[in-house]
């Protein structure tokens, strides 16, 4: 999707209506701001106010999303080529998330072993140094909570028995068993326990 597109689709919209920002804002309980960040393309109307502002333009929500009016015999070629777009535009933030887990693992380790390594060398043996050193490990566990959530949100865990891909819940993943990326987890479709591996593209 083209948000410059569809936000200067907007303002053309709302000026054919005669409505000011503030106005359309009112209209759609959203503020002025929100609907000047559309019609910059810096940012996309929710979707659960979407069919409104389609509905004070008369637009379609299928024309909103290409950033003009779709003529009726258009319409199934435009859809497919928004749903390509949606969904090269989805793979390219589950591999920006993926990578951003693993960059926040990275650093959360190497962040570790650095304070572990200090802490050893520099602090004198005692309870004030194990004091430390398990507030380092405490602290490391923050980033690899969220690290994990990162993870649950991308993608699938593929059941190595039927090929099934489970989505699990936070709590699911985090009770499960795991090396790395691949977590023993039970699935719904065959009913087995397996070594589930990650896979960032979901069916």
């Amino acid at each position: 999707m083209d948000q410059i597109k569809i936000g200067k689709f907007i303002a053309e919209c709302r000026k054919k209506a005669n409505l000011t920002q503030m106005q359309l804002g009112e209209m759609l309980n959203v503020t002025d701001r929100a609907v000047s960040k559309w019609e910059n393309g810096r940012a996309m109307p929710d979707s659960s106010i979407m069919l409104d502002l389609c509905g004070v333009f008369g637009i379609s929500v299928t024309d909103l999303l290409n950033g003009e009016v779709v003529s009726m015999e258009n319409t199934n070629q435009k859809n497919e080529q928004l749903l390509l777009d949606m969904a090269k535009e989805m793979e390219q933030k589950n591999k920006t998330i993926w990578t951003s887990m693993w960059v926040i693992m990275s650093i959360s380790i190497v962040c570790l072993l650095a304070g572990l390594c200090v802490v050893a060398l520099l602090m004198p043996e005692g309870p004030l140094q194990l004091v430390i050193i398990l507030g380092l490990c405490v602290v490391f566990l923050v980033p690899c909570f969220y690290a994990l959530k990162l993870e649950v949100s991308v993608g699938a865990y593929k059941c190595k028995n039927c090929g099934h891909e489970i989505v699990p819940t936070y709590k699911q993943a985090l009770n499960a068993m795991h090396m790395g990326t691949t977590r023993y987890l039970k699935c719904p479709n065959c009913h087995k326990r397996t070594w589930c591996k990650k896979v960032i593209t979901k069916k």
